[in-house]
């Protein structure tokens, strides 16, 4: 297999790694998004956030938009159908310094789609133009976009793709999928490598990446940029230092597992963020063997303090 490449320029940006954590609404809020760009993630996108959250609630998606500087480059993902909307919420986030805007045109959720965004988006290239010749004209920072290999009885990603790259876009990324497959099904790798064929922007191609290998799959095809993974980074954080979990001792799970839940509970408060570290706990847990009667008693505990510990003795069991 060929060495991966080490990094990319997105405009002026310079982007140090080949890996990079997906956008996942629920999982790239600041804990689980920090933690793996200190394990080697090159780009740190955000939840996504919606036009008129940004527009009129705006605090209701601060804690959604929070990084660090070492964070950087930071890319603030939004979606929504409304061009005007769209460059209004747009300048409001630039306000907030990040080094780029993604404009989403992949997520598959149907009530989503069903107003015309995410992947929706897609099936209106007229607008998609319309929107990113609006914000490279009009933003400071460089525009991205996510997107699919269409729909089924539409797969214009080809389209799609160069109308991208010619209206401002900086930087694309490519889910291998179609809208109706979600994340369930054989990735189509030959279609991301037809996209990179045809723009003269970077290229990161994403789904299905689970393992080291899937990895060097994905760049060996696509010739792709960078690599994007996503639920196979919530089992193995570890990937973005370009390893497997397998490769992963039970020390080191412990380590990291109790660093995530110290940023989850630092950054969301003890009751929230032992809540929202838990659907993270049976990741981390998955390959050993645990009782139903320790699980259940793991994932109904309130008080941090003896999730821990319940936590310290599962991995002196699995030591032994």
């Amino acid at each position: 297999m060929p060495e991966l490449k080490k990094g990319f320029q997105v405009g002026e940006i310079q982007v140090r790694g080949d890996l990079i954590l997906a956008p996942m609404d629920g999982y790239s809020s600041w804990p689980f998004r920090s933690l793996c760009r200190d394990l080697g993630s090159g780009i740190s996108y955000t939840e996504f956030v919606k036009t008129e959250d940004v527009l009129d609630r705006p605090h209701h998606i601060k804690k959604k938009l929070y990084f660090t500087e070492n964070e950087r480059p930071v890319f603030f993902q939004l979606y929504g159908h409304d061009p005007d909307k769209l460059l209004a919420a747009a300048l409001h986030l630039q306000e907030g310094e990040p080094d780029a805007i993604d404009i989403n045109l992949g997520c598959p959720n149907r009530s989503i789609t069903n107003r015309g965004a995410g992947a929706g988006l897609m099936r209106t290239p007229v607008k998609t133009a319309r929107i990113f010749k609006k914000l490279s004209r009009a933003l400071e920072v460089p525009i991205t976009a996510k997107i699919r290999l269409g729909w089924q009885d539409c797969q214009n990603q080809l389209l799609i793709a160069r109308i991208i790259a010619e209206y401002g876009g900086f930087l694309l990324a490519v889910h291998a999928r179609t809208k109706e497959q979600g994340h369930q099904g054989e990735p189509d790798l030959v279609a991301v490598a037809e996209i990179k064929r045809i723009v003269d922007i970077p290229v990161i191609g994403n789904g299905g990446v689970k393992t080291v290998s899937d990895i060097q799959t994905m760049q060996e095809i696509t010739d792709c940029d960078g690599v994007m993974i996503g639920r196979g980074a919530i089992h193995n954080p570890w990937i973005f230092s370009k390893l497997n979990r397998e490769e992963i001792p039970v020390n080191q799970v412990q380590e990291i597992m109790l660093d995530h839940l110290e940023r989850s509970l630092s950054f969301h408060g003890q009751e929230r963020g032992l809540i929202l570290f838990r659907k993270f706990a049976t990741s981390y847990l998955a390959p050993y063997s645990i009782s139903s009667e320790q699980r259940r008693q793991l994932l109904t505990q309130s008080d941090p303090r003896k999730f821990i510990q319940q936590l310290r003795e599962i991995f002196v069991a699995a030591e032994g």
